[in-house]
């Protein structure tokens, strides 16, 4: 009988640990639908004033399905700049529900000039430069990622 609870204990303990991994995985998966087509991007997410500043800085190359989804916890506005980055990128700003506001295509490397949200956002997905225009993106878009549509608390820093 105590082989059984045994068995047991340890199925629901790798079913646990299972689960964990793919709650934890979710949150490196962003998903833009643009009409009926889906565009996957392996995502870090950054939510600390440090962590969003460095951004994707010094960062040499970055995959054609990978990015970085800066999460403000509410909206305000925003504006980025390319100081130290030297790929170009693509700035999708988004808002809390989702929606992709506005698409800032190819910020030229190590530029300083502001590139301002337009209007206040929650979210911002930087992408490779270019991808936009080839996946059809553009403003209207929807984001899905588990923290969209969420109340989130600031992280502790």
């Amino acid at each position: 009988m105590n082989a059984i609870f045994r068995k047991a204990g340890l199925a629901l303990g790798l079913s646990l640990l299972a689960f964990s991994a793919v709650a934890q995985e979710s949150e490196d998966l962003a998903t833009i639908v643009s009409g009926d087509l889906r565009h996957e991007f392996t995502v870090e997410v950054v939510d600390t004033d440090e962590t969003r500043s460095r951004g994707l800085m010094f960062v040499e190359e970055l995959a054609p399905d990978a990015g970085m989804l800066f999460d403000f916890f509410e909206e305000r506005p925003v504006a980025f700049w390319m100081q130290n980055t030297l790929i170009p990128l693509d700035m999708l700003f988004i808002k809390s529900d989702g929606e992709i506001a506005r698409i800032h295509e190819n910020a030229v490397p190590m530029d300083r000039t502001a590139i301002p949200s337009g209007e206040p956002v929650r979210f911002v997905l930087e992408i490779p430069g270019g991808r936009s225009a080839e996946l059809g993106l553009e403003a209207g878009d929807t984001l899905e990622h588990p923290r969209v549509g969420t109340e989130a608390e600031a992280a502790v820093e």
